[in-house]
């Protein structure tokens, strides 16, 4: 894994920016890739894939530009469930997101560099799976702290409806599609985490051989004259 401190080379910012434009690329087409009426998200893979390589900063804003997309739908109102959070508590709504988001690129991050020393194939798909679960999980407890919004469906009679969406509807078959897509895509994940790896550790053999390449044609030989 490149930690974040050394991960402002070339090539992996050119990784950075290709993963940040499947986030958004997959958080705002999503909803056409569907199957028996069931909309399929992947946007959880790029940023799986970028906390395991670049580290869990890298991971983390690619889970917080997740979210902002995520809140930004809301705000328009093309995710009615979010616009209704965020006109009964915009600021515990947008933390709902924001955080949700963040947590789902830093945790897999985490994860992964905790298992990856004992089994590689094993820390990816733990990292992948837990993606799903972080997003989630969060966004339920958030929603279900949001006493106003809940008291309100309760006053029009509509609780079930929001018990549905939150336990069925949204913990049910979106989380279940999103933790079989992540499970599925799981190995797919690791064999592209070894390549990368491989990748960059034979560029960064590379400059290093042509550093010392370069080093005696660069340094002047230092010699005593003897008298």
């Amino acid at each position: 894994m490149v930690g974040f401190k050394n991960w402002l080379t070339a090539k992996n910012i050119a990784y950075f920016a290709v993963l940040l434009a499947l986030v958004v690329v997959f958080q705002m087409c999503g909803g056409f890739i569907q199957i028996a009426g069931l909309s399929l998200s992947f946007v959880l893979v790029p940023i799986v894939l970028g906390g395991i390589l670049l580290g869990w900063v890298a991971g983390g804003i690619l889970g917080f530009v997740f979210g902002f997309i995520v809140l930004m739908y809301g705000v328009a109102g093309a995710e009615p469930f979010t616009a209704a959070l965020l006109a009964d508590s915009p600021v515990m709504t947008v933390l709902i997101c924001l955080v949700k988001g963040t947590a789902a690129g830093i945790v897999p991050a985490l994860l992964y560099r905790l298992i990856a020393p004992k089994n590689t194939f094993v820390a990816a798909i733990v990292a992948a799976v837990s993606a799903p679960i972080v997003n989630t999980g969060l966004f339920i407890i958030g929603c279900l702290m949001i006493s106003g919004t809940i008291a309100g469906f309760t006053e029009s009679g509509r609780m079930s409806e929001i018990v549905y969406f939150l336990f069925i509807g949204c913990a049910g078959w979106n989380f279940v599609i999103e933790f079989s897509i992540n499970l599925v895509l799981g190995p797919a994940i690791h064999r592209i985490v070894l390549v990368v790896e491989k990748q960059l550790r034979r560029g960064k053999k590379s400059s290093v051989q042509d550093i010392e390449a370069e080093q005696p044609a660069n340094s002047e030989p230092q010699t005593e004259k003897l008298s």
